[in-house]
């Protein structure tokens, strides 16, 4: 049913990403899927704020996310399951949904966190991802 599963890790709560992963594995398991699992470096939004940080801090920020994405899978993703690594750069539930399209997934898997009352107004990421995806999308609470 599920050919390739995109599964999105916030690296800054990984502890709480383990059981986001497990369900993916869960599903890449039952319907034998490849995982696409990624993570998304923001971006600064206004360029004014870019100005405040070093030309190469973005790139660091993009490897450093890499490394950290390669160590967690490593942990945490058995050798029976086929998988790749992707880091996005942008506006996280864009990203999403743009790779999503790139590897031609089936579905999506990601976390919701509790929302504040700043998500009531802006919306949270996982919001938007159901909002717009063509495809379904898993909200692991």
């Amino acid at each position: 049913m599920y050919k390739d599963i995109l599964v999105s890790i916030d690296l800054g709560h990984a502890d709480s990403e383990v059981r986001t992963l497990r369900t993916a594995i869960d599903y890449a398991r039952t319907f034998g899927s490849r995982l696409h699992v990624m993570t998304v470096v923001p971006d600064y939004g206004m360029s004014i704020v870019g100005g405040f940080f070093p030309k190469e801090h973005e790139q660091e920020a993009i490897d450093h996310a890499n490394e950290a994405l390669h160590t967690f899978t490593k942990e945490h993703v058995p050798d029976d399951i086929k998988y790749r690594h992707i880091v996005g750069h942008g506006s996280i539930y864009r990203e999403i949904l743009r790779f999503a399209d790139v590897v031609k997934a089936d579905l999506i898997v990601l976390s919701a966190m509790r929302p504040g009352p700043e998500d009531y107004l802006l919306g949270p990421n996982a919001a938007r991802v159901v909002r717009h995806a063509g495809i379904s999308v898993l909200v692991v609470r």
